[in-house]
């Protein structure tokens, strides 16, 4: 094997860092649009209503996670280069340190905003797809993801995938059963 192919290949590699940001992302994506499918569908039984909420919040949800992420870890990484800068004494600007660092921070912030746009689309999918009971195809495939994701998450962890996919999947009953409620006349 070419040594140019290994590294492309490590080089695409995923990250466990990405991994965080793939579940924290899609999590955020898939409730918070499913809260929104959820409150606009008790107002409007109109699914291009339900649809253009459901797009907005997550084109919004989406640049707001990208540029979230983007500032934190700006702050984060730079902190850590500093600390780096005071035994050295000198600045690290324009080392492969700093390149690296930008790297991390347009990577983490990307995954999080394409995660949470991605997740978006699970709760909206079935207002695009389907002419009836958009709603509960929405809450199903939206609680099927987050399972999914749970399991993604024990795998992470080395831990009980199961038990994972558990608190995932309780904790999108949970954020429905409120929202439901919240809805209610």
């Amino acid at each position: 094997m070419d040594r140019t192919y290994r590294y492309k290949a490590k080089r695409f590699k995923l990250k466990t860092e990405h991994g965080r940001y793939i579940i924290l992302g899609s999590i955020d994506g898939i409730l918070a649009i499913l809260g929104v499918v959820i409150g606009t569908s008790h107002v409007s039984s109109d699914p291009a209503i339900v649809m253009n909420a459901a797009l907005g919040g997550a084109v919004a949800l989406a640049l707001t996670n990208g540029v979230g992420s983007y500032l934190a870890e700006s702050a984060v990484e730079y902190g850590k280069l500093a600390e780096l800068e005071k035994p050295l004494l000198r600045s690290l600007n324009s080392t492969i340190l700093e390149r690296n660092t930008k790297k991390k921070i347009w990577s983490d912030s990307f995954f999080h905003g394409g995660a949470s746009f991605f997740g978006s689309l699970i709760p909206i999918l079935p207002f695009l797809l389907l002419d009836e009971h958009m709603l509960e195809a929405a809450i199903i495939c939206s609680i099927s993801v987050l399972s999914i994701l749970g399991m993604y998450s024990g795998k992470l962890a080395k831990q009980s995938m199961i038990k994972h996919s558990v608190r995932m999947v309780g904790l999108g009953i949970l954020i429905v059963a409120a929202v439901t409620m919240l809805g209610l006349e």
